[in-house]
């Protein structure tokens, strides 16, 4: 495993690769029950605007290679089986139990994805939102999907609240991992008087442009996170659309993701 060299230096450090691409975060890859990986958009089947590791049925893209595609990520991982979820920008939270079978495209509609189940991994599709991985030690796992609008509703925050009363994960204990996603060079909000609440102009950095990350590390440090277990990827998708695919820099494109398994 080697350094990821398109991160900022002052994240280089706490992240690393490995092949097929993708990025781990180190105090997460030393943990003996956790598997998890930011894969990229390498490495995959997909053609076109999907090329090439697009994890989206959603987009248009050749279900069949989408399907390549994942079975790419289960056998990269060494799950038994990738669970997802039919993400829409709301506060739904699902607990997968381990015996659940849920077909592609008959997935909850949520945009929490929780277990205490091993071997299976959980999956969270972005493209400029942040794919955010919570771990308690203790064996409990969640994936959130959280977009400006996450961060809106608090999601994290609510995030962390579930696990604690349906998983007994402790706050204070949890683990946490915010993926390559929408920087403040480009996060952009020219209506943002309109969409975020006063309090979010803290993290104005620019005319109309805000910190997301630091927004996210916010609200999950006063959901009970230490800062000292989180981690930014500190890597702006729109930026880096040669790595990760990005709604706001092409359009019509795939989805990378983030993804994490008990052991």
């Amino acid at each position: 495993m080697t350094t990821v060299d398109f991160l900022p230096q002052s994240q280089s450090s706490e992240w690393i690769h490995s092949t097929p691409l993708r990025l781990e975060i180190k105090h997460l890859a030393s943990e003996a029950g956790l598997r998890h990986a930011v894969f990229t958009r390498m490495g995959g089947t997909s053609e076109g605007r999907f090329n090439s590791l697009n994890v989206s049925f959603a987009v248009q893209d050749d279900p069949s290679r989408v399907s390549a595609n994942i079975e790419i990520i289960r056998k990269a991982i060494g799950a038994d089986r990738i669970v997802a979820m039919r993400q829409n920008h709301g506060r739904g939270a699902v607990v997968f139990g381990g015996d659940d079978t849920w077909p592609p495209g008959g997935e909850p509609v949520a945009d929490i994805l929780m277990t205490k189940a091993k071997g299976a991994a959980l999956m969270v599709k972005v493209a400029d939102c942040q794919g955010v991985t919570l771990y308690d030690p203790k064996g409990a796992l969640a994936v959130v999907h959280c977009g400006w609008r996450g961060n809106v509703s608090d999601i994290l925050g609510y995030a962390v609240k579930q696990m604690e009363l349906r998983l007994g994960a402790i706050p204070s204990r949890l683990m946490a991992a915010i993926s390559p996603s929408l920087g403040p060079c480009c996060a952009e909000f020219l209506e943002y008087e309109k969409i975020f609440p006063p309090d979010f102009e803290k993290y104005m950095v620019g005319q109309c442009h805000f910190d997301l990350w630091e927004l996210s590390r916010g609200q999950l440090m006063k959901a009970g996170l230490k800062s000292k277990n989180i981690t930014v990827a500190g890597i702006c998708t729109k930026c880096r659309k040669d790595y990760f695919f990005s709604y706001r820099g092409e359009g019509k494109t795939g989805r990378f993701c983030a993804s994490a398994m008990l052991i």
